[in-house]
């Protein structure tokens, strides 16, 4: 008998699915089911990406000081409690195996990341789904499910696939009320696309339960590079140092990370693009009579009647060309979450459901 086997709760874990990015035998397609940035990078990123190809052959730095300083200076931050990742999906790792493990339970709400559930497995903990209030985080809900057990609790704010947020007053209350032994985390990947929101920073440095995650993949257009980062505590950002590999970041990511993020101009210029947009297929969609929740982020998740509409609506959109996410996985089969991309995207993906809606009625 073979006994070789993996800790327990892996077995458990669904591989994670990114968003299809090919049509079979279609060359001219647009992929909104990713949520990019349909810009790409600025052209100071760009060109930092280009001169690293002279340091291929040294290694990294180590503590990635260059990067958090530069994080710190744009977003007013500690730099000393800055911790980058490979994705703000590492960070999540970090946090599960440092702070979560056998007969300890992590909360996600049921529109959640997958990475929290995958990631709370991965260490050996139970991952616990607690219901949203109409595709919105339920404060109350999270608290009621806390136990003596519980480490972790994640949430997204904007949420993916939702799009939906919950006010900075909501946030305090949920970390106010948690358990004294369990985190908050502040999943902040969609955090730049709100005017004026830190992300839940504010918080983090009132309290020393919460720590707040961050990404380079969506507005700054850097998903193919993998770069994320955390803010927390001075003792919870050591801890997940203990574990951070030395070497987890090449010299190309952070160096076009730090490019990226100190060109405001054109992250501003993003953010009000898709604003512009997110709001103009919001009223499109609505026109053709697929409601939408109202979005934060550089998505929106259009709602159909039932599963089956959503399905069709689905092959229809891949019949032209047109790549979105099916989000059944995500407990929400009557819906499509779709990327806001450039104005020709938006236009030609409002114009397919219109005429979808039409041949169906």
């Amino acid at each position: 008998m073979n006994q070789i086997t993996p800790q327990p709760g892996i077995l458990e874990i669904a591989p994670y699915v990114g968003g299809q990015s090919r049509i079979a035998g279609m060359s001219d397609v647009i992929k909104l089911s990713s949520n990019e940035n349909p810009f790409g990078p600025s052209e100071k990123a760009r060109l930092a990406f280009t001169r690293t190809v002279h340091s291929l052959h040294r290694y990294p730095s180590t503590d990635h000081a260059e990067l958090r300083a530069a994080i710190g200076e744009v977003h007013g931050l500690d730099p000393a409690r800055v911790i980058c990742g490979v994705g703000s999906d590492e960070i999540i790792t970090f946090l599960c195996q440092a702070y979560a493990g056998p007969g300890s339970e992590v909360i996600h709400t049921e529109h959640g990341f997958a990475m929290y559930r995958i990631s709370a497995l991965a260490a050996g903990a139970t991952p616990v789904e607690v219901p949203e209030r109409e595709r919105v985080v339920d404060v109350d809900a999270i608290l009621a499910a806390c136990t003596e057990r519980t480490r972790l609790v994640f949430i997204a704010n904007p949420a993916n696939p939702t799009g939906t947020m919950i006010p900075a007053d909501q946030a305090a209350r949920l970390a106010e009320g948690l358990p004294p032994q369990a985190i908050l985390v502040l999943d902040g990947a969609y955090a730049e696309f709100v005017n004026g929101f830190d992300g839940g920073a504010g918080l983090v440095e009132t309290r020393q339960n919460v720590v707040m995650t961050r990404t380079f993949s969506k507005i700054y257009g850097l998903g193919g590079l993998r770069i994320g980062w955390g803010y927390g505590p001075a003792e919870v950002i050591g801890v997940l140092d203990r574990i951070r590999g030395p070497f987890n970041l090449s010299t190309t990511q952070l160096e076009t990370a730090e490019a990226a993020l100190r060109d405001v101009d054109y992250t501003r210029h993003c953010q009000t693009e898709n604003g512009r947009l997110r709001t103009w297929l919001v009223e499109a969609l609505n026109a053709a009579g697929v409601p939408t929740d109202v979005s934060f982020a550089n998505f929106v998740l259009a709602r159909f009647a039932d599963a089956a509409e959503a399905q069709a609506c689905d092959g229809f959109l891949k019949s032209q060309g047109l790549i979105v996410r099916q989000v059944a996985g995500y407990k929400l089969p009557n819906a499509l979450r779709i990327t806001v991309g450039d104005e020709s995207a938006c236009r030609r993906v409002a114009h397919a459901i219109a005429r979808f809606r039409e041949g169906a009625r």
